[in-house]
């Protein structure tokens, strides 16, 4: 059995390094970039902090600190591997694709330009729309919300953390249409699973909401709206790739292996 698979982790292997190769050259570009980049992601908090300031006069005193020695340090090394992954996307995709390639006909090996272009572009909005929609409402709430008796001094390690796990958390759940074309490709959902499973998919997509969020409704809702609106459209895209059979298909499906067995 462990011959049998040493192929597979010996390409594992190789797609496994090629992805990690590629992300750490893409690490030491961004980190040569990692200024502006991080101008990029503190001014959603900027923003937030002189809306602030005009509604309280506590918080125009807030700003943005860092409580380590090697602070400014480490958020570099954070925004730069967060620019690499970005940057890195279409190669990671192109060697998920290419590691399953073997197992799929040669039509569906095809696939594997829209496979990147679809889940790069994907993934992008979900950043994007992070960035301008969502960021925007919950930094101003959650920085206004006791403002008027305390002073924001924002640490920029814990936002940092925080920014990035909301893009990655966004850019992920935007997949999900790329994923669910391509699992509809291989035969491996229809339209009539997925309806099916759609008021559990709501119940996840609310608890994944929870996870990758503020603690706040607002910016919640704003993750769970737009997953739930991806999760019927995935569901049209599936219906057309891979429609389930209707019941009278089935129905004759049946009588004909039914005869099949009785003529043995």
């Amino acid at each position: 059995m462990f011959d049998e698979l040493k192929p597979h982790l010996a390409e594992l292997r190789k797609r496994l390094g090629i992805s990690v190769g590629s992300l750490i050259v893409m690490f030491f570009v961004m980190f040569y970039f990692h200024e502006p980049i991080l101008n990029w992601m503190v001014e959603p908090l900027n923003t937030a902090l002189i809306e602030v300031g005009k509604k309280s006069l506590h918080a125009a005193d807030g700003m943005i600190t860092t409580s380590q020695v090697g602070g400014a340090f480490f958020v570099a090394l954070k925004v730069s591997f967060f620019a690499a992954i970005v940057a890195s996307l279409p190669i990671i995709l192109s060697q998920i694709w290419l590691f399953i390639a073997p197992g799929l006909y040669s039509s569906e090996k095809k696939m594997i330009i829209p496979f990147i272009i679809g889940g790069t572009l994907m993934f992008l909005i979900g950043v994007l729309f992070a960035y301008y929609v969502v960021t925007p409402f919950g930094f101003d709430f959650l920085i206004t919300f006791g403002s008027f008796k305390f002073t924001p001094l924002i640490n920029i390690e814990d936002y940092v953390g925080f920014f990035t796990k909301i893009m990655f958390g966004f850019g992920l759940a935007f997949e999900l249409p790329v994923f669910a074309y391509f699992l509809a490709l291989l035969g491996l959902v229809n339209d009539k699973q997925m309806t099916a499973f759609f008021k559990y998919a709501i119940v996840i997509i609310f608890i994944v909401a929870a996870l990758l969020t503020p603690p706040d409704v607002l910016t919640q809702l704003l993750m769970a709206g737009p997953l739930i609106i991806l999760y019927g459209f995935s569901i049209l895209i599936v219906k057309l790739v891979n429609p389930a059979p209707d019941d009278d298909d089935e129905d004759e499906e049946e009588d004909e292996s039914a005869d099949e067995t009785n003529s043995k």
